[in-house]
């Protein structure tokens, strides 16, 4: 039975990867998060800048890691998906532990052998990512209190993306392409507000279902929805910070802020339903879009 099982195994993660992951989302997010990291940081310091080989890949290691994660998010959340979500793939057996866990363990191999080939510095970094994925999977198992409490479980679980933006930043510094200073602090920053405006877009509505894990819950559906807006809020003034010396046209991305600005206002007024994370997305895309965009045409 495990021979005829084994050929199986790519077209069940192949699935699983097209239903939990969602590429066009995830990968999307990755590649425009890589190069706008890249780009503004070479350009900041005043530096030409056009992908390279290792800009695909950070591109690569960033993109595998966010499937490494999502991967261990779906067997960490096994027994609320049992009650909450039972049509999960690790719930339903469309997929198994052990399948999810053998293939963390081939992207473990992958993105530290593609970094290894340009430095140890940035396979050290990438795996530390993974490693502080692995230590989050124990900690909520040990400790109800990360695990069913929303805020706190994000003041720990994220982390993870200071490590990947580190990483993406670290390398560059390795590599020589840029000199570490307090304008790589400044653009973790900027990326933080950007991904928190979404987290929490995403988890903030009028109303919660039963189960439902909502920053809402803690906070109210107003307070939520300002600290929604207060992230991107955030995010642009990194973005002035560090790119109105030199000059007005390098500030175009601040203009995706009237996303947030619309978003928050019709929540606001609508007083039911969530936050329109779709606008939430639109202001992740068109800020890092514009950004990576940016560093090639106005260096």
């Amino acid at each position: 039975m495990t021979t005829v099982a084994v050929p199986q195994v790519p077209a069940r993660l192949g699935r699983f990867v097209l239903r939990m992951f969602r590429p066009h989302i995830y990968v999307t997010y990755g590649l425009l998060w890589v190069l706008a990291l890249e780009g503004s940081a070479s350009t900041a310091t005043g530096t030409a800048w056009r992908p390279s080989g290792a800009t695909w890949v950070r591109v690569v290691s960033v993109v595998l890691t966010l499937l490494f994660l999502r991967m261990l998010d779906e067997q960490k959340d096994l027994a609320h998906d049992r009650v909450h979500h039972p049509d999960r793939p690790l719930v339903t057996g469309a997929i198994t532990a052990a399948e999810l866990r053998g293939a963390m363990a081939v992207i473990a191999v992958v993105v530290t052998v593609l970094n290894a080939a340009r430095s140890a510095t940035a396979a050290l970094l990438i795996l530390a990512a993974l490693a502080y994925g692995l230590f989050l999977a124990v900690l909520e198992r040990l400790s109800p209190a990360v695990r069913d409490r929303q805020l706190l479980n994000l003041a720990i679980t994220y982390p993870v993306q200071v490590l990947l933006g580190g990483y993406v930043y670290g390398s560059l510094v390795a590599a020589g392409t840029v000199t570490a200073d307090w304008r790589g602090a400044a653009l973790l920053a900027l990326c933080a507000g950007v991904f928190l405006h979404f987290e929490f877009a995403r988890k903030t509505s009028w109303e919660a279902p039963p189960g439902a894990r909502m920053y809402s819950v803690d906070l109210g559906p107003r307070r939520s929805a300002l600290i929604t807006a207060g992230f991107a809020a955030g995010a642009v003034g990194f973005q002035v910070l560090l790119f109105a010396p030199q000059g007005p046209l390098r500030l175009l991305p601040c203009l995706a802020a009237v996303l947030p600005v619309w978003g928050t206002r019709r929540f606001l007024a609508a007083g039911r339903g969530g936050w329109p994370v779709p606008v939430a997305m639109g202001f992740v895309v068109i800020t890092y879009l514009a950004l990576a965009v940016g560093a090639v045409l106005l260096p």
